[in-house]
C-alpha cells in the first residue's frame, strides 16, 4: 500500500543544513497497522507528511497503491491524497462553535463537488466512532476523547484505504486513549492500513509491527 526507497529529507536555513531523514526504506502492505516509534525531534511528523503526501522530500521515491506519486501534477496528488487517506493529528483541529456533525462534513465542503449523500455519511462515520447521540453537539462541548473521535469520523468520511496518525492520543487520558486505540483496532480488522506515529510504546503495541526511528533512519524494533 506504502512504498518509499531512499526517502532523504533536508531543511535548509541559511547556509545551515539540517537532515532529518535518511535513505528510510519501508514497506507497508495493505491492511496492516504499523506504528513508528521515536523520541521528540527524530523526524516523525516529517516521515508522515511525507508517508500522506503533505511534504516532499529531498529526495526518493514513494508509491502510494502502486502509484509514483511524484509523477502526478499538484491537483492528481491532491485528488489521490484525498482519496487513499485520513488524517487524524494530536491537536482534533475541529470549528468549536461548530457541531460535530457540521465538522465531519467539513472536507466536503472543500471538495469539487459536494455530494448528495454527504450527511448521511457523516452520520454513520460519527455511529461508527461512537457519537451517535453527540451529532448535533458543539465541539467545545464534548472531551478530549469524544473530539479526537469526532476527527477519526472526519478522517472517514471519504472512506479511505490509509489512515495516518501523528500522536493521536498525545493530549488525552488513559481511558479515551484506549477507546481510541479500540478504534483503529477495528478500522484495521475492517482491513483499512494504519499507521501511527508515536513516542509511546504501550500505544505502539496496540501495531502489529513497530518500525523505529533514530538519527534519521528507520529499523524493525523487535
Amino acid at each position: 500500500m506504502i512504498k518509499t526507497k531512499n526517502i532523504e529529507k533536508t531543511y535548509k536555513k541559511g547556509a545551515v543544513s539540517t537532515q532529518v531523514l535518511r535513505n528510510i526504506t519501508l514497506s507497508i502492505d495493505r491492511g496492516e497497522y504499523v506504528a513508528v516509534m521515536g523520541t521528540s525531534g527524530t523526524g516523525k511528523t516529517t516521515l508522515m507528511n511525507i508517508l500522506g503526501c503533505l511534504d516532499k522530500p529531498t529526495s526518493g521515491k514513494l508509491e502510494l497503491d502502486g502509484v509514483d506519486v511524484y509523477t502526478l501534477d499538484d491537483d492528481a496528488l491532491s485528488a489521490l491524497r484525498n482519496k487513499k487517506i485520513g488524517f487524524v493529528f494530536q491537536q482534533f483541529f475541529l470549528l468549536e462553535r461548530t457541531t460535530a456533525l457540521d465538522n465531519v462534513l467539513l472536507p466536503f465542503i472543500y471538495a469539487d463537488s459536494y455530494p448528495a449523500d454527504a450527511i448521511d455519511r457523516a452520520k454513520k462515520a460519527l455511529a461508527r466512532v461512537g457519537l451517535e447521540d453527540r451529532i448535533e453537539y458543539l465541539a467545545s462541548e464534548l472531551s478530549g476523547g469524544q473530539q479526537q473521535r469526532v476527527a477519526i469520523a472526519r478522517a472517514l468520511i471519504n472512506d479511505p484505504d490509509v489512515i495516518l496518525a501523528d500522536e493521536p492520543t498525545g493530549n488525552l487520558d488513559s481511558k479515551s486513549t484506549d477507546e481510541i486505540l479500540e478504534i483503529f483496532s477495528r478500522l484495521n480488522e475492517e482491513g483499512r492500513t494504519i499507521v501511527v506515529v508515536t513516542h509511546d510504546r504501550a500505544v505502539a503495541k496496540y501495531a502489529q509491527r513497530i518500525l523505529e526511528l533514530k538519527d534519521g533512519q528507520i529499523k524493525e524494533s523487535a
